[in-house]
């Protein structure tokens, strides 16, 4: 697909694209090896992976509280300004970590409550670079970001478990603080592409668009795609051990997550037209439709075949809410949308990961599937739900009035 390829080539050639695209995806890199280089550090040091479990969910809390309040920083006063107080702050809790200078607990907690959110930062550069006549290319920008993120937690965890595995099982934390450090410094000094700054009354009045039903709906979609994800993950891993072949499950995961990437890459490489509303609830009902035979099916062939088909559907998702989240607040909150919409998707994770350890217990991993297959459903609904929409690219009425612009007609 040659205009597939010169879509992306396009799209990076934009003046600072490239700039702040890359360092943002090396430092993507390292957040993705941050959880599971926690896990690794405290185990090696107390040998218990309860105590390993318990520092890396207080990490990922603190991360997920903490994330929206530095994107509400970066939205008042700028990535340049926020940027490096984050960092430096965030070097320091890894360096009490390493050493042991606080209880691992505390600086688990201070990792997550310091570690910005790049992916969030990047998408809203991309937000401002394509703003106007480009803004049609915005799902193949954030097609784009989810591939990186993709890439990411694919390379991530597997780098830090050979390090680990290797004896040296600092070195992956001290890695991932050092690509989320240069990396995220790397943005920082990129003040060309920096969103503008908005004057407080302005910032005010866009406050409130975070009640507001078209945030809150992507937000809604952003928990529940939290929660399939969460649920898969337990259901996968049970089914595989429940049939006696723990090994299967780690290519039952490599089925999805390749035709996720597959399903990412050519959705932003595809021509967009019609509205990104039809098309979130056409992929969330391709997603229902594909998990569904999850709850019934057991040979591995067709249990793999399954989940292949669920992993092309997941990316358009997670493009299309980007897309939708975007158009659906002012910029002087974009940020802040952006990080509530992961922070929104790690809780779904977590809380899911719990209810489905349940039901699989009482039920096996069809019942796990089951809650998978639930949360599609309520995806599909709360896609379906939404009102029509503007042509793509163009910002809602409610949109063009909170950036202080007459809208038209």
């Amino acid at each position: 697909m040659p205009s597939a390829s010169a879509n992306y080539r396009n799209l990076l050639r934009t003046s600072g694209a490239a700039a702040f695209f890359l360092p943002a995806a090396a430092g993507r890199l390292g957040i993705a090896m941050t959880g599971i280089g926690i896990v690794w550090l405290v185990h090696a040091r107390t040998g218990s992976y309860a105590t390993a479990g318990l520092v890396t969910g207080g990490f990922a809390v603190a991360d997920a509280v903490a994330g929206p309040q530095i994107g509400r920083l970066v939205d008042r006063f700028g990535q340049a300004r926020v940027l490096p107080c984050a960092l430096g702050a965030h070097a320091g809790a890894v360096a009490l970590l390493l050493t042991g200078g606080a209880p691992d607990l505390v600086a688990g907690v201070l990792v997550g409550a310091t570690l910005p959110q790049l992916g969030a930062l990047s998408a809203a550069r991309w937000s401002a670079l394509l703003s106007g006549e480009r803004a049609a290319a915005l799902p193949t920008a954030f097609a784009l970001e989810a591939l990186a993120n993709g890439l990411s937690y694919m390379a991530g965890p597997a780098l830090v478990s050979v390090l680990g595995a290797a004896g040296r099982p600092g070195a992956g934390v001290l890695l991932a603080a050092a690509l989320v450090v240069g990396g995220g410094l790397a943005l920082a000094v990129q003040r060309r592409t920096a969103p503008p700054l908005v004057g407080h009354a302005e910032r005010r009045h866009a406050g409130r668009a975070l009640l507001r039903s078209a945030f809150l709906r992507q937000l809604a979609l952003g928990l529940t795609l939290g929660v399939f994800f969460g649920a898969m993950q337990v259901s996968v891993t049970a089914y595989a051990v429940g049939r006696g072949t723990p090994d299967a499950a780690a290519l039952l995961y490599l089925a999805s997550n390749c035709t996720n990437l597959v399903g990412g890459w050519a959705y932003g490489a595809w021509r967009h037209g019609g509205s990104p509303r039809r098309h979130q609830a056409a992929a969330a009902t391709c997603l229902t439709v594909a998990c569904l035979p999850l709850t019934v099916l057991d040979a591995p062939l067709a249990v793999g075949v399954t989940l292949a088909l669920t992993g092309l559907a997941v990316p358009v998702l997670l493009i299309l809410t980007s897309v939708l989240t975007e158009s659906s607040v002012p910029r002087a909150v974009l940020t802040q949308a952006f990080t509530w919409g992961n922070s929104a998707s790690a809780a779904g994770i977590a809380g899911a990961a719990a209810v489905a350890g349940r039901v699989v217990d009482a039920g096996g991993a069809h019942g796990g599937f089951g809650v998978a297959a639930g949360a599609a459903v309520v995806m599909t609904v709360l896609a379906l739900s939404g009102p029509r929409d503007s042509p793509p690219g163009v910002p809602s009425q409610e949109i063009l009035r909170s950036r202080g612009r007459r809208p038209a007609g």
